[in-house]
């Protein structure tokens, strides 16, 4: 037998299946078989039939049989029936010997490329190791079948050319002990790596020792894992009779009860098959020396990127990190937002395009499974994934120590033909950035911590707004430590307001992101209880000069009536917004200014107001983006008007992109925050009454609400407004003092009704009423008629709210009843 892999797991028959071209049959490559086999098998089999390789394609595992399980396969009508179709004799006899057989498919869940079929004498079947040992040449096969279709482009020459890449391929077994470091290996290996058997003592390091340099701590990751639960692969270099040669291993982890790794299976085999071109020695030699030089997580996706586009002649190159079961983009090439697929921009609010590997099964795949994934022109891929790579993609699993510790996307707009080469050349590259990656991680622990903790404290994900649309950017600087303070926010308040906020920290250190934390989580915390704009910063900037630090912020504080399109803008040592008009012009308003906060306690910090007309975009904006070394503050914002009067307000992602696309070289964070105002569709009518303290208080609210609901012609929910009026008005008047207002609004078909106290205390609703009390009930009623109800806080006090859903009317509502 030609296959010494096939001896050592006592295997007298195997043959390999590839899928035909229409994804309905699979059709016989290659046979191979023992001295004195005479089997012989069937030549296609469909997938739909319940036969033994059938199945296993359908199930996606391997599917051992003993000789009872092989009988059961037989089919009625069949050829070969009622014994298995791949053990039958020349003359139509029934075998005298009884088989164990094994089908195992080839490819991952994402692309089935074929099936082995193997069988041994005997009927108890194959051993644990045997299984082992025969599902990683699995791998190893799959990996030379693809290799060998991108050679071919007629499906009905594969048969009579795959057989250099799959079952005559030279190679054999190992098992080694990583505590003692003993491993036993088949002749074969040794033949591989050039060592005579009587040298041998049976320690890994004679093998090591053969390894190229630049390879051997990615073999040495592999040989000795941490736990893993993924099979592992590798092609390598390794020297003989003075000359490099090309060697693939595919090996698994076993562990103990401990959890400690207790022996490792592998199947080596000689992968110069693969290999075809001197060049891509040097360029994986180029690409392990650049990136023994990076020390960081950024510079080792740069030098991956720069190493590999050229030569693959690339479109598109991403890298990205696996933390958890998220996917972290470090670096795009081509960095502008246009050259990458819709979902990416979506995501793209900073450098950190983060997506699950759940929504990316492609990837989650090729991570999962551990080797390179090649997809050609025309494959279905998921709609993220579709657009990287037209014209061809490739997937690249980085390893390093046993496990996976993130991804490189490579894609070609026009058709790539995926040579025979491609795959090792890939694989050899991943498997170096991998071992960097890792590397730089450990260097980089407390960069990581700090840009960690900066991302923590951002907003993920902006609201969705009634009137208008926001979208945000933040990018980290290049230079330095890379962690700065900049920070943005969106912050939906009451009665239609909406804050917009942007500020910068002084300074690039953990200290800054951490104080940017806090003033993130301050300045929301005092709008959303209701002060006025100005009154926030100022509380802001008091806490900040109470805080033990020497580092102060800057910040433009922006309170944006959604209804009205008033803004009032409050600047503490910060840019001013800018405008966009819906006609194409630009403005830089006049806003007067404070000092930065953290400077002086009782600075003042006064509000000025503008309208906006709908369609107008409000950008706001840190000074990363308009001012360096080599840039002055005026120029800089004369470059982003321009920029801003080119764009289309229609699309206000592509606006943001625009911004932020040329600046690569960075010295400090760039953040904006960009707001498209479109006005309110259906503007809401409003009432108020000032509820007098009167024994009658309750009636007079009722009237005032009743008449009210006439003038806008709501009839039907009259009654079950006017009963949670009373409740909620007799709260405020029996529990509170000061001022009471009701407030009355309606808004399409909902009516919310809304009363406003002196009182900061929270109304709670009661779990359970003793009902022989005479109180206590009226929560229960307003929450029982209502189809929602809450409280906020306000500046000095608290509303209560209630919406009632109306019934939908034709007729538009009238104008709001004057207030009294």
């Amino acid at each position: 037998m030609d296959v010494q892999i096939f001896a050592s797991c006592g295997v007298g028959f195997a043959a390999v299946y590839v899928l035909t071209e229409d994804g309905r049959e699979l059709r016989l490559a290659e046979v191979t078989e023992d001295a004195g086999g005479r089997r012989r098998t069937a030549a296609t089999y469909a997938l739909t039939e319940p036969s033994p390789v059938a199945e296993a394609c359908r199930i996606g595992r391997p599917l051992w049989l003993t000789t009872e399980d092989v009988v059961r396969y037989g089919l009625p009508g069949h050829a070969f029936a009622p014994v298995p179709a791949f053990v039958e004799s020349p003359d139509g006899a029934a075998p005298t010997d009884i088989v164990s057989v094994g089908a195992l498919p080839l490819g991952g869940e994402a692309r089935l490329l074929g099936c082995l079929l193997v069988a041994c004498r005997g009927g108890d079947g194959f051993s644990t190791d045997q299984r082992t040992l025969l599902e990683l040449y699995a791998g190893q096969a799959a990996a030379g079948l693809e290799a060998a279709a991108a050679r071919v482009t007629d499906r009905a020459e594969t048969a009579s050319r795959l057989r250099p890449a799959l079952l005559s391929a030279r190679g054999g077994c190992f098992v080694l002990t990583p505590s003692t470091g003993h491993i036993d290996v088949d002749t074969a290996v040794l033949n591989l790596f050039g060592i005579p058997p009587e040298d041998f003592d049976g320690d890994v390091s004679a093998l090591l020792e053969c390894t190229a340099p630049d390879d051997t701590p990615a073999l040495m990751s592999i040989l000795e894992p941490q736990q893993t639960d993924s099979d592992q692969r590798l092609t390598f270099r390794i020297r003989r009779n003075g000359e490099l040669h090309w060697l693939g291993l595919c090996c698994r982890v076993l562990t103990g009860p401990d959890g400690r790794t207790r022996r490792v299976l592998g199947v080596v085999s000689d992968a110069s098959h693969l290999r075809n071109s001197a060049d891509d020695v040097s360029l994986v030699q180029r690409l392990s020396a650049a990136l023994s030089r990076a020390t960081t997580i950024r510079d080792v996706s740069r030098v991956a990127v720069e190493s590999l586009r050229a030569p693959l002649n690339a479109d598109r190159i991403a890298v990205a990190e696996l933390e958890g079961d998220h996917l972290v983009v470090t670096v795009l090439d081509p960095p502008e937002p246009d050259a990458w697929p819709r979902s990416w921009r979506s995501e793209w609010r900073s450098e950190w395009p983060d997506a699950s590997c759940y929504s990316l099964p492609t990837l989650r795949s090729a991570l999962r499974e551990g080797h390179v994934g090649l997809w050609p022109a025309g494959t279905e891929l998921e709609p993220s994934l579709e657009g990287v790579g037209p014209g061809g993609l490739a997937v690249l699993p980085l390893p390093a120590d046993g496990r996976m510790v993130g991804v490189c996307v490579v894609g070609w707009d026009g058709e790539h033909r995926f040579g025979p080469g491609d795959r090792s050349l890939l694989t050899a590259a991943a498997g170096v950035t991998g071992q960097a990656l890792a590397r730089a991680h450990a260097l980089d622990a407390g960069h990581e911590l700090a840009t960690m903790l900066q991302r923590s404290l951002l907003p993920r994900k902006l609201p969705e707004l009634a009137g208008g649309v926001a979208v945000a950017r933040y990018l980290p600087a290049t230079v330095g430590l890379q962690v700065g303070g900049d920070w943005y926010d969106v912050i939906p308040l009451s009665d239609r307001h909406l804050a917009l906020v942007i500020g910068d920290v002084q300074g690039h250190s953990a200290g800054a992101a951490t104080i940017m934390g806090q003033m993130r989580t301050a300045i929301r915390a005092y709008a959303v209880e209701g002060h006025p704009p100005d009154v926030v910063v100022a509380h802001a900037n008091q806490l900040l000069v109470g805080m033990e630090t020497d580092l102060f912020a800057t910040c433009t504080y922006v309170d944006l009536d959604m209804e009205e399109g008033i803004a009032w803008v409050v600047r503490a040592g910060h840019l001013p917004p800018l405008l966009r008009l819906p006609d194409g012009t630009t403005e830089e308003p006049e806003i007067e200014g404070g000092p930065p906060l953290g400077v002086i306690a009782d600075g003042e910090f006064p509000m000025t107001q503008f309208s906006l007309a709908p369609g107008t975009l409000i950008t706001l904006l840190t000074d990363g983006l308009v001012e360096s070394a080599t840039l002055h503050l005026e120029d800089g914002m004369r470059a982003v008007r321009g920029l801003l009067a080119a764009a289309d307000p229609a699309e206000p992602e592509r606006v943001a992109d625009g911004l932020v696309a040329g600046t690569r070289q960075r010295h400090d964070d760039v953040a904006v925050l960009i707001l498209r105002y479109d006005g309110m569709q259906v503007r809401p009518v409003r009432a108020q009454w000032a509820v007098w303290r009167l024994p009658d208080a309750v009636m007079h609210a009722r009237r005032f609400t009743a008449r009210t609901l006439r003038g806008w012609s709501v009839e039907e929910e009259n009654d079950v407004a006017l009963l949670v009026v009373s409740e909620l008005v007799t709260n405020a008047v029996a529990h509170t003092t000061g001022e009471v207002r009701l407030d009355l609004t309606l808004t399409g078909d909902r009516l919310r009704v809304a009363v406003n106290d002196a009182s900061p205390r929270t109304p709670v609703k009661a779990e359970s009423v003793d009902w022989e009390e005479t109180g206590g009930r009226g929560l229960l009623l307003v929450a029982a008629m209502a189809a929602a109800w809450g409280s906020v806080p306000l500046s000095g006090g608290k509303q209560v709210w209630c919406d009632i859903a109306l019934t939908p009317r034709d007729e538009p509502a009238p104008a709001a009843a004057p207030s009294p």
